[in-house]
Parts: structure tokens; sequence; C-alpha cells
């Protein structure tokens, strides 16, 4: 397939967005419609959309390839994810809702001070600005592969050019325009998955039976590990990180909560969170199974695989199979990689406007214009962390960005597990201190586990972070009970 192919493949797919952000931006395009949407979103286009924003470009290349390493165990920490969106249904969302935020980190400065407040926001904007970018990163690095080193284009070009697609769709309406792209973008995402399933079964030349029996008979289909505790891959690890990792990652994440807020109201934002949740574990599944049967492909037609796990999907797609792969292959890596960037742009947008640059309190124009000078610095700072992420990384992307969630959103896990578990208030100027040191421990801990005791942490150290900042704040805890608290939680 010739570049200029990909490149019209491209240029239709962004014409189709910035039709859709035309129609969605045409009457409002003030902070209101920005930040949420109006509160107008349906429910059901909200749940399709947030299946995109969760499965990003990393997904398409690193699940499939996990099943070489790990075989299907990811599905433990999948199953973790599920109950996770549960409890953030029925606890989270019932509390953001009645405190009528915009950013939900508003929520530590009511219970806690102004300090925790920044604090939480601080983390948030770190780590979302890190893992965001490691996502685009992977599809600005596969299109640099297929189409951009043949037109001798610079990989730092490929970077700006695919965040400026970006912004020029999102930056009049904001998460009122990204609610009704990524629905778009999310169905794309998974057609394409199940056509690619179609495409490589047809290339292995099973019949459905055949096809079932070798996956059902296969080592690498192994789920559950519960037989080795010192394993990253025991079934207690990876299904309480998961549950953890949703509640972070979801409900304690600015950009997920934030469709969420777009809905009419607290019932149908939960609606919204049940049906994500029951569809985020086939569709991963299916990810896995498709993994899986590159496996067999390998070893039916004696191919090489390469050494990175993240370059076995798109080996197959642009050297082994067919045409109709590629293509397929490319539309939906980059469905998986806007519809995930475009919301984390627009999140860190809001949360840096409101939390840190207090535009609230600003005259409507002046807050508009700060939006927006916001929007673009972000845009610059995610292209600068993508071209170092290129420099220094060495392994599965979606294995880094768990690594960096457990150290980042581990303390805004202990802070709102304290606000919303505990009436006790805590010294707000301890805070920072607390949530800085937190992951120093467990940075500390996890290597001498390691050097000296043999023992290997994972995503755990998510739950440990949050437990040490729990009792950070709880070590600091004034002797009253806080009014404010009561009156927050009640």
């Amino acid at each position: 397939m010739s570049g200029l192919t990909v490149f019209l493949i491209i240029a239709g797919y962004f014409s189709v967005l910035m039709l859709i952000s035309f129609i969605t931006g045409r009457k409002s395009t003030d902070n209101d419609a920005f930040f949420l949407g109006n509160r107008k979103s349906p429910w059901w286009i909200v749940a399709i959309g947030m299946v995109g924003s969760s499965i990003s470009g990393v997904s398409f290349v690193s699940v499939p390839g996990m099943v070489r390493g790990i075989d299907f165990t990811y599905m433990q920490t999948v199953f973790g994810f599920f109950f996770g969106y549960l409890i953030i249904a029925n606890v989270l969302l019932p509390l953001y809702y009645k405190l009528n935020l915009t950013s939900i980190y508003t929520y530590l400065n009511q219970r806690f001070g102004k300090r925790a407040y920044k604090t939480g926001a601080s983390y948030f904007l770190l780590s979302k600005t890190v893992g965001a970018a490691a996502r685009l990163y992977v599809v600005a690095l596969i299109l640099q592969n297929i189409v951009f080193d043949a037109w001798n284009v610079p990989f730092p070009v490929t970077v700006c050019s695919t965040i400026l697609l970006i912004w020029l769709y999102t930056f009049r309406s904001g998460i009122k325009t990204i609610v009704w792209t990524d629905t778009i973008q999310a169905i794309i995402m998974v057609a394409t998955l199940v056509l690619i399933v179609v495409q490589v079964s047809k290339e292995l030349n099973f019949s459905f039976a055949e096809l079932s029996s070798n996956l059902i008979h296969s080592d690498k289909t192994r789920i559950f590990v519960f037989d080795d505790w010192q394993s990253k891959q025991n079934f207690f690890k990876q299904f309480f990180s998961g549950i953890f990792i949703a509640i972070v990652m979801t409900g304690l994440d600015q950009d997920m909560m934030q469709k969420n807020l777009t809905c009419r109201n607290l019932k149908d934002a939960k609606k919204n969170m049940y049906w994500y949740g029951i569809s985020f574990v086939p569709v991963n599944l299916l990810f896995l199974i498709l993994g899986a049967m590159l496996l067999m492909l390998a070893s039916q037609n004696n191919i090489v695989l390469p050494t990175l796990a993240d370059e076995i999907l798109p080996m197959f797609a642009t050297t082994y199979l067919s045409k109709t792969v590629m293509v397929l292959f490319i539309v939906g890596i980059i469905a998986a990689a806007f519809s995930s960037a475009d919301s984390a742009l627009a999140a860190l947008t809001t949360s840096f406007s409101v939390d840190i640059m207090d535009v609230q309190h600003q005259d409507q124009q002046k807050a508009k214009r700060t939006r927006m000078i916001i929007h673009i610095c972000i845009s610059i700072v995610f292209a600068l962390i993508i071209l170092i992420f290129k420099a220094v990384n060495n392994k599965s992307v979606i294995d880094a960005i768990y690594i960096i969630a457990s150290y980042t959103y581990g303390p805004l896990l202990g802070m709102f597990a304290f606000g919303l578990f505990t009436k006790l208030k805590t010294n707000d100027k301890a805070i920072p201190y607390i949530a800085v040191a937190s992951p120093l421990i467990c940075a500390t801990l996890d290597y001498v586990s390691k050097n000296f005791w043999g023992f290997s942490f994972g995503y755990e150290l998510l739950m440990i972070n949050g437990l040490i900042t729990f009792g950070g704040m709880w070590l600091f805890r004034t002797k009253n009970i806080e009014q404010r608290a009561k009156n927050v939680n009640a």
C-alpha cells in the first residue's frame, strides 16, 4: 500500500471529525460547553465513547502482544476493572453530582483545603499528561514507520502534525464535541477489531470449530494463576489491582469523569458506567484472542516474531497479512488513539483551567481566552513528552502506563479514601509532603524487595501507595471532627 493511500485515509477520517466538531460547536463554544457539554449528553453516547477512550491505540498493539509473555492472564485485571466500575457508579458518581463539580478535585478543597486540592490536581495533571502522551506515542511511531519514513518526514514533524489534528477539532467546544467524536471512533475501533479477527482467521484456514478448539486447548489462553504467589500474574494481585486501577484511572480521573458529568443526571451517569463496565470485558477478550491467533499464524508459517511484544501486530499487519488488514489496522489505531488523546487533552485543559488558574472566578471572555491558551500549551507539552518517551522506552507501553499510574495515582487514591471513609480533618499543610513521600517510599520498597528478598511487586504498588498516603493523613489528623467533612460527605 502506498503512503499516499494511507495519507488519504487519514485525511478522510479527519474530515469526518472536523464535520462533527463544526456541527456540535456551531451554537456553543463557551467554557460550559468545553468543560461539561452543557450537561446534555445522552448516557448511551457517553458509554460508547468511554470504551474508545479507555482502549486507546496502546491496546491495539500491546494487548494482543501480551499473549506471548503472560497468556490471557490480563483478563484477571479486566475482571477487577468491572468491579471497580461498580464502586465508581455507587460511591464516587453520587458525590460528584451532589457537589455539582466541574473538576472532581474541587472535592479535596471542600474536604481538606487548598493545598490538598492543588496537590490532587497536580498529580492528575502529571499522570494524565505522561500516560496520554505514551498512548499517542504508539500511534505516531507506527504511522512514522508505515508512511512517513518513506517520505523522509522527521518523527518530530509526525508528532506535531498528529497533535495539531487533534487540537483542531477539540479547541472550539472541547468535551461537547468529544462525546460525539469518541462515540464514532469507538464504533469504528470495535468494528475494525472484529474485521481484523475475521481476516486473520481466514489466513489460518481453520473452520470456526477448529479455531475454537485450538484456542480452548492452547497453553496461551490460560486466564487464572492461583498457584504462584511470587508471580506478578497471581490472580489476587491482578484482580484487586484491577479494581483499584479502575477506581483511580477512571473514578479519580478528570478525563473519564468529565464525560460522566456531561450526562443529564446521576441516574443516566450510573447507567453509562454499568454498560461501559460490561462492554469492556468482551472487547479486551477479543484483543487477546487476536493475539493468540497471531501466535498460531506465526507457528504455522515459521514466522520469526519481533523482540518487543508491541511490534507483533504491526509486523503482521504491514508484512504478512492482506492490504485489507493493513487498512483496517491503520483506521483502528487512529480511531483508538484520537479518542483517547482528544479527551485527555480536554480534561487536562479543564483541570488546569479550573484547578490551577481558577477561571471560574474570571469574567466569561477572559476565562475563555485563558482556556484556549492553556489548550495550546498542553498540546505543546504532549509533543515534548512523546519525544522524550521515544528516547527512553524499552518495554510494553501499556505496562509502562500502569507502572506510572501506580506511583502518580496512589496519592489521589489515599486522599479520596481518607475523605470518603473517615470524618477526620487532617493538616492541610502536611498533605503535599505526604503525597510526595508516599511514591518515594513505594519506589524504595520495590527496590529493596527485588534486590534483597527476590519478591517482585506488580500493579499492587498502587494500593500500597494509596495506603501509605492514607496512613500519613491519619498521622497528621486533627483531634476534632471537622464539620465541613460532615457536610461534604453527608
